[in-house]
């Protein structure tokens, strides 16, 4: 048998493992704090992160687009050097003809040889020389050869009715006296000697 007492005992609480009522709500708040300090922080390191990024890839196209105008301009001045070089074999070319003595005229050379020769002789010593007689094209042209003062062999023949020069074009348009050629006395002209005194 068991036998109980009633008594009044008194017990004093030094620590007990059990939450306070009035220290439950302060514990939440605590908690949702640090939460928010968390969400904070990663946010903050989220920006520092994407700044970064940006910074970087910047940096990445700066470097990229002058590497372009470097290499841009490395190309220009390549092409810049070879046409310099171009130009000075070209004056010395125009200089070493001009001592033999030909002479310059939109961007051709043109050689007036002091022997007097046929048509087709002058047409063999121009070839000899690495040339040809002379297709006239424009008015300025005409005007240039005939300022030498002299009859010249032009590039012009008849060939079966049809007057070609000699680069195998026909002739279109002409800038000498009109009706020419025209079988001078009785000669049947087939090759074209332009004369000083001939300028319409």
């Amino acid at each position: 048998m068991v036998r109980f007492d009633r008594r009044e005992v008194s017990v004093q609480m030094d620590y007990l493992n059990v939450p306070q009522a009035s220290s439950k709500g302060g514990t939440e708040a605590v908690t949702a704090r640090n939460v928010y300090k968390l969400v904070a922080v990663s946010l903050g390191l989220l920006c520092v992160l994407q700044a970064a990024l940006n910074i970087s890839l910047r940096l990445t196209t700066l470097h990229s687009d002058s590497k372009k105008e470097e290499i841009a301009t490395d190309a220009t001045c390549t092409n810049s050097t070879q046409e310099t070089e171009e130009l000075k074999r070209k004056i010395s070319t125009i200089d070493s003809y001009g001592r033999k003595g030909w002479v310059y005229f939109l961007s051709s050379l043109y050689y007036i040889s002091s022997t007097t020769r046929t048509w087709f002789g002058s047409r063999a010593d121009c070839l000899r020389r690495g040339a040809d007689l002379v297709v006239i094209n424009s008015r300025e042209e005409q005007n240039f050869v005939v300022k030498f003062n002299k009859l010249l062999w032009i590039g012009l023949k008849e060939q079966e009715g049809t007057w070609k020069w000699v680069d195998g074009s026909q002739l279109k348009t002409s800038y000498w006296a009109s009706n020419e050629p025209n079988n001078y006395e009785g000669a049947k002209e087939d090759c074209v000697q332009i004369r000083f005194h001939e300028i319409n």
